[in-house]
Protein backbone atom coordinates (compact mmCIF):
# COMPACT_ATOMS: atom_id res chain seq x y z
CA UNK A 1 0.00 0.00 0.00
CA UNK A 2 1.14 3.46 -0.96
CA UNK A 3 0.14 6.33 1.64
CA UNK A 4 -1.10 9.40 0.92
CA UNK A 5 1.84 11.00 2.71
CA UNK A 6 0.64 14.94 3.86
CA UNK A 7 2.69 17.31 5.72
CA UNK A 8 1.17 20.58 7.41
CA UNK A 9 3.63 22.90 7.58
CA UNK A 10 3.96 26.82 8.18
CA UNK A 11 6.76 28.75 9.27
CA UNK A 12 4.27 31.24 11.41
CA UNK A 13 2.76 30.13 15.13
CA UNK A 14 -0.78 30.42 15.25
CA UNK A 15 -1.59 29.28 11.67
CA UNK A 16 -3.80 26.16 12.31
CA UNK A 17 -1.74 23.51 11.46
CA UNK A 18 -2.74 21.11 13.96
CA UNK A 19 -6.46 22.31 13.73
CA UNK A 20 -6.15 20.82 10.05
CA UNK A 21 -4.30 18.35 10.66
CA UNK A 22 -6.53 17.28 13.40
CA UNK A 23 -9.73 17.66 11.36
CA UNK A 24 -8.47 15.84 7.76
CA UNK A 25 -7.25 13.14 10.03
CA UNK A 26 -10.76 12.77 11.73
CA UNK A 27 -12.30 13.02 8.17
CA UNK A 28 -10.26 10.26 6.68
CA UNK A 29 -11.20 8.00 10.04
CA UNK A 30 -14.77 8.83 9.99
CA UNK A 31 -15.23 7.29 6.64
CA UNK A 32 -12.92 4.17 7.25
CA UNK A 33 -9.68 5.00 6.46
CA UNK A 34 -7.20 4.08 8.48
CA UNK A 35 -5.01 7.27 9.59
CA UNK A 36 -1.60 7.82 10.99
CA UNK A 37 -0.06 10.93 12.33
CA UNK A 38 2.97 12.22 13.62
CA UNK A 39 3.45 14.96 15.63
CA UNK A 40 6.95 16.46 15.11
CA UNK A 41 5.45 19.50 17.38
CA UNK A 42 7.42 19.71 21.26
CA UNK A 43 4.22 21.46 22.09
CA UNK A 44 2.68 17.87 21.43
CA UNK A 45 -0.62 19.87 20.12
CA UNK A 46 -1.61 16.72 18.24
CA UNK A 47 -0.85 14.52 20.74
CA UNK A 48 -2.75 15.60 23.02
CA UNK A 49 -5.65 15.86 21.27
CA UNK A 50 -5.58 12.10 19.90
CA UNK A 51 -5.13 10.89 23.89
CA UNK A 52 -8.63 12.94 24.40
CA UNK A 53 -9.97 11.14 21.28
CA UNK A 54 -8.67 7.90 22.10
CA UNK A 55 -10.34 8.08 25.59
CA UNK A 56 -13.41 9.64 24.21
CA UNK A 57 -14.63 7.40 21.50
CA UNK A 58 -13.57 4.44 23.97
CA UNK A 59 -14.42 1.18 22.01
CA UNK A 60 -15.80 3.07 19.06
CA UNK A 61 -11.51 4.57 18.59
CA UNK A 62 -10.95 3.85 14.70
CA UNK A 63 -7.79 2.76 13.37
CA UNK A 64 -5.94 5.71 14.02
CA UNK A 65 -2.07 5.49 15.53
CA UNK A 66 0.01 8.57 16.72
CA UNK A 67 3.74 8.54 17.03
CA UNK A 68 5.87 11.49 18.40
CA UNK A 69 9.29 11.62 16.40
CA UNK A 70 11.47 14.01 15.04
CA UNK A 71 14.48 14.47 12.42
CA UNK A 72 15.83 11.61 11.11
CA UNK A 73 13.69 9.00 12.38
CA UNK A 74 10.14 10.60 10.56
CA UNK A 75 11.34 8.87 7.24
CA UNK A 76 11.50 5.41 9.17
CA UNK A 77 8.35 6.06 11.37
CA UNK A 78 6.49 6.96 7.96
CA UNK A 79 7.25 4.01 6.25
CA UNK A 80 6.22 2.23 9.29
CA UNK A 81 2.59 3.78 9.05
CA UNK A 82 2.87 3.52 5.38
CA UNK A 83 2.63 0.22 5.93
CA UNK A 84 -0.97 0.10 7.63
CA UNK A 85 -2.59 3.08 6.93
CA UNK A 86 -3.99 4.36 4.28
CA UNK A 87 -3.57 8.28 5.09
CA UNK A 88 -0.09 9.70 7.51
CA UNK A 89 -0.64 13.34 8.36
CA UNK A 90 2.19 15.19 9.73
CA UNK A 91 2.48 18.28 11.79
CA UNK A 92 5.32 20.06 12.13
CA UNK A 93 6.49 22.85 14.36
CA UNK A 94 6.50 26.40 13.32
CA UNK A 95 10.71 28.26 13.41
CA UNK A 96 12.02 25.17 13.29
CA UNK A 97 13.52 24.73 9.78
CA UNK A 98 15.65 20.83 10.05
CA UNK A 99 12.52 19.47 11.54
CA UNK A 100 10.36 21.28 8.79
CA UNK A 101 12.76 20.29 5.68
CA UNK A 102 12.69 16.55 6.86
CA UNK A 103 9.01 16.54 7.29
CA UNK A 104 8.56 17.71 4.02
CA UNK A 105 10.70 15.47 2.27
CA UNK A 106 8.44 12.77 2.98
CA UNK A 107 5.38 14.31 2.15
CA UNK A 108 2.92 13.40 -0.76
CA UNK A 109 1.84 17.09 -0.54
CA UNK A 110 2.38 20.46 1.37
CA UNK A 111 -0.60 21.39 3.07
CA UNK A 112 0.30 25.20 4.14
CA UNK A 113 -2.79 27.20 6.77
CA UNK A 114 -2.84 30.85 5.86
CA UNK A 115 -4.49 33.35 7.37
CA UNK A 116 -6.14 35.66 4.97
CA UNK A 117 -3.52 38.81 6.45
CA UNK A 118 -0.64 39.94 4.96
CA UNK A 119 1.81 38.62 7.81
CA UNK A 120 0.71 35.32 7.43
CA UNK A 121 1.03 35.50 3.58
CA UNK A 122 4.67 37.21 4.13
CA UNK A 123 5.71 33.77 6.26
CA UNK A 124 4.71 31.55 4.49
CA UNK A 125 7.24 32.18 1.24
CA UNK A 126 9.94 30.02 3.76
CA UNK A 127 7.84 26.82 3.64
CA UNK A 128 7.20 27.46 -0.29
CA UNK A 129 10.57 27.34 -0.94
CA UNK A 130 11.49 24.44 1.22
CA UNK A 131 9.07 22.48 0.02
CA UNK A 132 10.33 23.58 -3.65
CA UNK A 133 13.77 22.78 -2.75
CA UNK A 134 12.47 19.18 -1.65
CA UNK A 135 10.82 18.77 -5.28
CA UNK A 136 7.53 18.37 -3.21
CA UNK A 137 4.32 19.98 -4.95
CA UNK A 138 2.82 22.36 -1.99
CA UNK A 139 -0.89 23.60 -1.44
CA UNK A 140 -1.94 26.51 -0.01
CA UNK A 141 -5.34 26.50 1.83
CA UNK A 142 -6.95 29.79 3.34
CA UNK A 143 -7.57 29.32 7.10
CA UNK A 144 -10.00 31.16 10.05
CA UNK A 145 -11.38 33.42 7.16
CA UNK A 146 -13.84 35.18 8.75
CA UNK A 147 -17.62 34.96 7.71
CA UNK A 148 -18.79 36.69 4.46
CA UNK A 149 -15.35 37.74 4.17
CA UNK A 150 -14.00 39.24 0.76
CA UNK A 151 -10.29 39.04 -0.32
CA UNK A 152 -9.20 42.75 -0.69
CA UNK A 153 -7.81 43.15 -4.13
CA UNK A 154 -4.16 43.66 -2.48
CA UNK A 155 -4.94 40.47 -0.79
CA UNK A 156 -5.25 38.73 -3.77
CA UNK A 157 -2.48 40.55 -5.93
CA UNK A 158 -0.19 39.26 -2.99
CA UNK A 159 -1.40 35.60 -3.07
CA UNK A 160 -0.97 35.38 -7.06
CA UNK A 161 2.99 35.88 -6.11
CA UNK A 162 3.24 32.93 -4.55
CA UNK A 163 4.83 29.55 -6.58
CA UNK A 164 1.82 27.22 -4.81
CA UNK A 165 -1.83 27.05 -6.08
CA UNK A 166 -4.09 27.91 -3.33
CA UNK A 167 -7.26 25.18 -2.19
CA UNK A 168 -10.93 26.63 -3.14
CA UNK A 169 -11.52 25.24 -0.66
CA UNK A 170 -11.64 27.49 2.28
CA UNK A 171 -11.96 26.85 6.64
CA UNK A 172 -13.90 29.36 8.24
CA UNK A 173 -13.14 31.72 11.63
CA UNK A 174 -15.82 29.32 13.65
CA UNK A 175 -16.14 28.29 16.98
CA UNK A 176 -17.12 24.56 16.21
CA UNK A 177 -13.11 23.94 14.64
CA UNK A 178 -11.48 24.73 18.32
CA UNK A 179 -14.55 23.44 20.32
CA UNK A 180 -14.84 19.92 19.45
CA UNK A 181 -10.73 19.46 19.44
CA UNK A 182 -11.04 20.19 23.08
CA UNK A 183 -13.23 17.51 23.49
CA UNK A 184 -11.14 15.08 21.39
CA UNK A 185 -13.88 14.96 18.56
CA UNK A 186 -14.15 16.73 15.50
CA UNK A 187 -16.62 18.43 12.96
CA UNK A 188 -16.47 15.63 10.61
CA UNK A 189 -17.07 13.11 13.16
CA UNK A 190 -20.59 11.43 11.77
CA UNK A 191 -22.37 12.08 15.14
CA UNK A 192 -21.40 16.02 14.88
CA UNK A 193 -21.67 16.67 11.25
CA UNK A 194 -24.78 17.19 10.93
CA UNK A 195 -25.49 19.80 13.94
CA UNK A 196 -26.36 22.82 13.04
CA UNK A 197 -23.41 24.35 14.98
CA UNK A 198 -20.68 22.18 13.03
CA UNK A 199 -22.52 21.44 10.24
CA UNK A 200 -20.91 24.39 7.34
CA UNK A 201 -17.55 23.10 9.27
CA UNK A 202 -17.40 20.11 8.58
CA UNK A 203 -18.54 21.07 5.01
CA UNK A 204 -15.72 22.93 4.66
CA UNK A 205 -13.64 20.21 6.04
CA UNK A 206 -14.67 17.44 3.63
CA UNK A 207 -14.60 19.81 0.19
CA UNK A 208 -10.84 20.58 1.71
CA UNK A 209 -10.20 16.91 2.28
CA UNK A 210 -11.77 15.98 -1.30
CA UNK A 211 -9.47 18.93 -3.29
CA UNK A 212 -6.25 17.53 -1.33
CA UNK A 213 -7.22 13.77 -2.78
CA UNK A 214 -8.07 15.17 -6.46
CA UNK A 215 -5.14 17.75 -6.22
CA UNK A 216 -2.64 14.40 -5.10
CA UNK A 217 -4.53 12.02 -8.19
CA UNK A 218 -4.64 14.53 -10.70
CA UNK A 219 -2.32 17.52 -10.13
CA UNK A 220 -3.03 21.48 -10.75
CA UNK A 221 -2.59 23.05 -14.29
CA UNK A 222 -3.55 26.19 -13.00
CA UNK A 223 -3.77 28.31 -10.30
CA UNK A 224 -7.03 27.83 -7.79
CA UNK A 225 -9.97 30.32 -7.82
CA UNK A 226 -8.86 32.72 -4.90
CA UNK A 227 -8.52 35.56 -7.62
CA UNK A 228 -12.76 35.08 -7.85
CA UNK A 229 -12.49 36.64 -3.76
CA UNK A 230 -15.76 35.54 -3.19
Amino acid sequence: MTPMVLTVAQQKGGAGKTTVAAHLAAFWADKGHSVGLIDVDRQASLACWYERRQSALRQNAETMRLSSVSGWYIRSEVQRLGRDHQVVIIDTPPHADTESRFALRVASLVIVPVQPSPLDLWATQSVLDMARGERVPALMVLNRVPARARLTAGMVEEIAKFPAPVASARLGNRVAFAATLVEGVSVADSRLSREPWCYEAAQETAELAAEIAEFITHGSSERRAVASAR
